[in-house]
């Protein structure tokens, strides 16, 4: 080698693995030691875990706990199996041979069963021939949901304790759907106008249709009584636990299922702003379900107005969006150009959930910027888009992100149906993106507190100066 490049290659190196100024000696070390590390991922894994990992934001109640204990409950209360699906239920209902637990366990059938069903309920020893991941992920809830919603307080302790012991101090959790009975049939017309309406890129008709559905709405008494009840059922659940305590903090946001008609979603947006602006505890709102959904699809635009509307009414109220977690191939390339842009210019969402699809949108060099500039972070989930949608290493559009100044957090999405953890995605990203310093780990750690919706500035500022020890005790471990 030539002593020219020879000294290209020795400053290179020095720019490599120069830290910042800034950093305490603990710091320093700390980020060293990451350095050293990151192409192996059983210290990688030993690091991160014992790293405080501040709050889990894009986490879904309902995909966050494990088969095994789903399981065991389901056999406890003996319900029945579908051995076709592999789902449970109270009751049989539709197709397939269904078979109490009891029963199948006397045959002496169920224990080889057991991995077959958490199989499906899950992506355990998932085999790529075996089913297509996207449809294995959403399927999966179907199947164990009338078991999980049977009894909450055993679920949400689960997350509790595995939070407390891998570090996270926070979790806002999509916790549950709208419950309600309101009889709106009398407003069923407003399906098809609402629809023809925005099929027409009439923003402002769609808008004044919604204006005349909610005045609708409003005269119907079940509308706040369905708030006092959402409002109540959390409360009561969060104090009987005790969810609060000096090491850990939960706060809860309630979605809508974006595959309903328009008249019912609407009337589920509007009792989801009413709870969240009554309500200490719901800090949120968030729309769930597959975005490539043909009903998600059509009405996508539709929906961005509905938040828009709502978000006049009910200003205080926060509210993050699932949008572009979307892949080339899974709908038509010219579906992947406009739904974070959407959600962000029409719905004006507070945060975007994964936006995957970012390096296809329209203009996306000028909708980064503006994210950048009014503050708009990404919560990105590594594990789930690896699986869901197959976009990993570079495919994945984090570094644009970075690149751009937009601020990100690192959550879990589902980490139960997943098999995963807040510490294996911090594990991935530290070895899939090296571009990623030690300081800039510990910004997306307190982003993930400094964008939270938590209501309280008390308890904000609370977690974050508690994370900032935590940090700090964690840096005198380090090796």
């Amino acid at each position: 080698m030539s002593t020219y490049k020879s000294m290209k290659y020795f400053l290179a190196l020095i720019i490599i693995v120069q830290l910042p100024t800034c950093l305490s000696a603990q710091e320093q070390k700390a980020a060293q030691y990451l350095q050293k590390i990151r192409n192996n991922e059983g210290e990688l894994t030993a690091f991160m875990a014992q790293m405080p990992k501040g709050g889990d934001l894009h986490h879904h109640f309902s995909g966050s706990i494990y088969a095994e204990p789903l399981l065991e409950k389901a056999i406890k209360l003996d319900y029945y199996l579908n051995m076709e699906s592999m789902a449970v239920a109270k009751e049989p209902s539709g197709k397939g041979g269904w078979k109490r637990l009891s029963e199948v366990s006397s045959e002496g059938r169920l224990d080889a069963m057991k991995n077959e069903i958490m199989r499906r309920w899950s992506v355990k020893d998932y085999y790529p021939a075996f089913y297509p991941s996207d449809q294995l992920f959403f399927e999966s809830f179907d199947k164990y949901l009338p078991v999980l919603n049977e009894e909450y307080a055993p679920g949400m302790l689960e997350l509790k304790n595995r939070a407390m012991a891998e570090n996270v101090s926070y979790i806002e959790t999509m916790f549950s759907p709208v419950y309600s009975q309101i009889n709106f049939s009398d407003l069923a017309f407003f399906d098809t106008d609402l629809r023809h309406k925005a099929s027409q890129s009439n923003q402002q008709a769609v808008l004044n249709l919604l204006e005349k559905l909610y005045g609708k709405l409003m005269q119907k008494e079940a509308m706040n009584q369905a708030v006092i009840w959402n409002n109540t059922f959390i409360q009561h659940l969060h104090d009987s636990l005790k969810i609060d305590d000096e090491r850990f903090t939960m706060r809860y946001q309630k979605y809508v299922l974006r595959c309903k008609n328009p008249v019912e979603l609407f009337k589920d947006i509007v009792i989801s702003f009413m709870s969240a602006n009554t309500s200490d505890l719901i800090v949120g709102v968030n729309m769930v379900a597959p975005e490539h959904g043909e009903t998600s699809m059509k009405d996508y635009q539709l929906h961005m107005l509905m938040f828009q509307f709502c978000h006049q009414k009910f200003p205080r109220v926060k509210y993050s969006l699932h949008a572009g977690e979307l892949a080339l191939g899974q709908v038509a390339p010219e579906n992947l150009t406009w739904h974070i842009r959407d959600a962000v210019y029409t719905a004006k969402a507070q945060r975007i959930g994964h936006g995957v699809d970012m390096p296809y949108e329209k203009n996306s060099y000028e909708l980064l910027r503006y994210m950048s500039q009014q503050k708009i972070p990404v919560e990105i989930n590594l594990v789930s888009n690896r699986f869901i949608l197959r976009i990993k290493e570079d495919k994945h559009p984090i570094k644009l992100y970075r690149d751009f100044q937009v601020p990100l957090l690192i959550s879990t999405d589902d980490a139960g149906v997943l098999r995963s953890s807040l510490t294996e995605q911090f594990v991935l990203l530290a070895k899939s993106y090296p571009f990623f310093s030690y300081s800039d780990i510990k910004q997306l750690v307190m982003n993930s507190i400094d964008f939270s919706f938590i209501k309280e500035p008390s308890v904000k500022q609370k977690l974050r100066q508690d994370v900032s020890k935590r940090f700090k005790e964690f840096e005198e471990k380090i090796p």
